[in-house]
């Protein structure tokens, strides 16, 4: 997956050198972007009842609060990693880590709703940069044979903002009330910022080598393309209608129009050469499938434990939060086998274990109770995290250095899109499969037929990306045997 140089590689100019830091110190300040960013992702859901109450809002208005932070990271992350690439990571990183801070306190102060919204999306912003650097200065400021463990750690962070943010964000809001959810971020970017300006390498950049251009129409048309998928995915909240399609057929329309443009543009935002990365396409179509693939345990799973199983909320969110943790747990250990056993063979043993904990989803009998949703989920959880871990290792390990931000982008992009996937079309194969219009009102026996058909799905799912895998480790082998004399 080599990409291909927009210029020569380049030191530091005289004057600029710095003394590296140690890499405990430079993975803290990258691990503490990373948690903030998965933070403001889910610590805001929790509160949208409380804000729909402060500002006397309908939930189709509020949900524009998780919505306008999702939208800014999905549609801005690749650009950000390809601004990066250009002006400097160290810098725009530092940048990033001011945006989200300060947006984070105009969230927190905002006196209406649409103002809270609008402070959002420039917090998805920030977000959006230190998604798309903290992957990409690990091949940077990393050894190279302790890259899957920095991936392992940052996967560690991701999954520990995640978990974090609805039990964090309840107590936020019983305490001090809505306004600490995001006015909480203002002494951990402080930190991070701190960390990142003292320990991060500095940017280099020879004094003779012309500054490359950003593609500002690139952009722009990629932006507005993710937009309307994600509308497209997100609006109906998986019912799909007339808007939904139009939605669709724009972001089909903008795709075909940003491929024609990048192969005419001086300074491309996504060289061609890129385009025609079959390995480099493979990873990324298999990081959506199985991001596609976890949002299923998020959309079924409070269903079947309240519906079929009869657990109360406090019971249930306790059995959901088994997957964070094990993420959580995973993500080091997960890193240590990668460095050990190499990407390849770690990505394919990652996904058969997500799809036996699929199968096993879709095969436990109602009778095993709680057990037989837990134990699968755990399966499939720790597969994630190897796959996760294994699938960046190998995507970042082959990138040239003037590339790494953008496709760091590319990555959490896969994955975002994944989600939001996930999120309308398992949900829709859920209710199909339940056989009910409102799967809140469905029967217990329904809605265990609809967790088996959709973990089934989610199965097929992991297989093809299992058989995607397993064609590009074969490939990889190959070139590592020597050849014939």
């Amino acid at each position: 997956m080599k990409s291909t140089p927009t210029g020569p590689a380049t030191a530091a100019p005289r004057g600029t050198q710095r003394t590296p830091a140690p890499v405990r110190w430079v993975l803290a300040g990258l691990s503490l972007s990373m948690l903030l960013s998965s933070l403001g992702t889910s610590i805001a859901n929790v509160a949208l009842p409380t804000l729909a109450d402060a500002f006397d809002a309908s939930f189709q208005q509020v949900q524009w609060i998780v919505l306008a932070y999702l939208l800014a990271i999905t549609t801005l992350i690749v650009g950000a990693g390809r601004l990066g690439d250009i002006t400097g990571r160290r810098r725009l990183l530092l940048a990033g880590i001011l945006v989200f801070t300060a947006a984070s306190v105009l969230c927190g102060l905002a006196p209406t709703l649409w103002m809270l919204i609008a402070a959002r999306a420039a917090q998805g912003l920030g977000a959006a940069v230190m998604m798309a650097l903290t992957m990409a200065f690990v091949g940077e400021a990393v050894p190279k044979e302790r890259t899957g463990s920095a991936m392992g750690l940052l996967g560690t962070m991701s999954a520990v903002g995640t978990a974090l943010g609805p039990s964090l964000g309840g107590l936020l809001i019983s305490g001090p009330g809505w306004r600490a959810v995001f006015l909480v971020n203002l002494p951990l970017g402080i930190a991070a910022f701190l960390l990142a300006r003292r320990h991060l390498p500095a940017d280099r950049r020879e004094p003779q080598v012309p500054r490359l251009r950003f593609d500002h129409a690139g952009t722009a048309l990629l932006a507005l393309t993710l937009a309307a998928y994600a509308l497209a995915m997100t609006l109906g909240r998986g019912a799909f209608g007339p808007l939904n399609l139009a939605l669709l057929a724009l972001a089909a329309l903008g795709v075909v129009l940003f491929v024609r443009t990048e192969t005419r543009a001086p300074a491309p935002l996504l060289r061609p050469a890129l385009f025609r990365d079959r390995a480099l396409g493979a990873s990324l179509a298999m990081s959506a499938l199985v991001s596609t693939v976890m949002m299923a345990t998020l959309v079924v799973g409070p269903f079947y434990l309240s519906r079929t199983l009869g657990l109360a909320a406090a019971p249930a969110g306790l059995v959901l939060a088994a997957g964070p943790l094990v993420a959580a747990l995973s993500g080091v250990p997960a890193g240590r086998i990668v460095d050990r056993f190499g990407a390849p063979r770690t990505t394919v043993a990652g996904l058969i274990a997500m799809a036996a904990g699929a199968c096993g989803l879709a095969a436990a009998p109602r009778a095993l109770g709680t057990a037989g949703y837990v134990v699968p989920l755990v399966v499939v959880t720790i597969g994630y995290a190897v796959f996760q871990t294994a699938n960046n290792t190998a995507v970042m390990a082959e990138v040239l250095p003037d590339g790494r931000g953008v496709v760091s982008g590319m990555l959490n992009l896969s994955r975002n899109l994944g989600l939001i996937t996930g999120a309308s079309v398992m949900g829709a194969v859920f209710a199909l499969a339940a056989a009910t219009a409102d799967i809140t009102t469905a029967a217990p026996g329904a809605v265990a037929t609809g967790m088996r058909i959709t973990f089934a799905v989610a199965a097929a799912l992991v297989g093809l990306a299992l058989a995607v895998a397993t064609a590009l480790a074969v490939a990889a082998r190959r070139r590592d045997l020597p050849a014939a004399p």
